[in-house]
């Protein structure tokens, strides 16, 4: 089952952040994901995808920009998972709307 939403990347600034200090727009997180083409890679992802059969899947920008982290950082799955569930920006680079304390993964 395919679940899609738009890869459109949001500004740094419509980024949910809880916290006072502002996003670093040089940020390596930020600035790679800028120069990705999510839209693209989802539509790939989503062409390996039954649109009816099977669980849903997860959102093509978090599966693809978690295994460019996890490949970026040399990491195991789970520390991916941890990476990601600790540090805004790996959050912003993952498509996610806003800072999350539990990522849906």
């Amino acid at each position: 089952m395919i679940r899609s939403h738009s890869q459109k990347q949001l500004s740094l600034a419509e980024f949910d952040w809880p916290f006072q200090t502002k996003m670093d727009e040089n940020n390596r997180w930020v600035v790679l994901s800028r120069c990705i083409p999510w839209d693209q890679l989802g539509e790939g992802y989503h062409r390996s995808l039954s649109a009816n059969k099977g669980r849903p899947a997860k959102d093509a920008r978090l599966v693809i920009g978690a295994v460019i982290i996890k490949h970026n950082l040399c990491l195991s799955d789970e520390e991916t998972v941890a990476q990601i569930q600790e540090n805004p920006y790996l959050q912003y680079f993952v498509g996610l709307a806003g800072y999350q304390s539990n990522v849906p993964f």
